[in-house]
């Protein structure tokens, strides 16, 4: 149980730097053009925190299943 645990957090953190960065490109680029504009600092640094948060679910949900699928889910005989 431990195991399962530690390998889905390290992962995670594995995970953590390339998700945010990808979810905060995408999400800078959709509202660029939606707004048809560049966008201001203090909105470049709203998305980006707005992508820090999206990417701890993405990446803890990403790392339970992959582990799930590898080592299988511990007590599930």
């Amino acid at each position: 149980m431990t195991y399962f645990i530690a390998s889905v957090l390290v992962l995670a953190l594995f995970l953590w730097f390339p998700v945010s960065k990808l979810i905060w490109t995408v999400s800078v680029r959709r509202l660029t053009k939606k707004l048809a504009r560049e966008l201001s600092p203090s909105e470049i640094t709203g998305q980006y925190k707005r992508a820090r948060f999206i990417t701890v679910f993405v990446s803890l949900v990403f790392s339970f299943l992959f582990n799930a699928q590898l080592l299988g889910i511990p007590g599930n005989g």
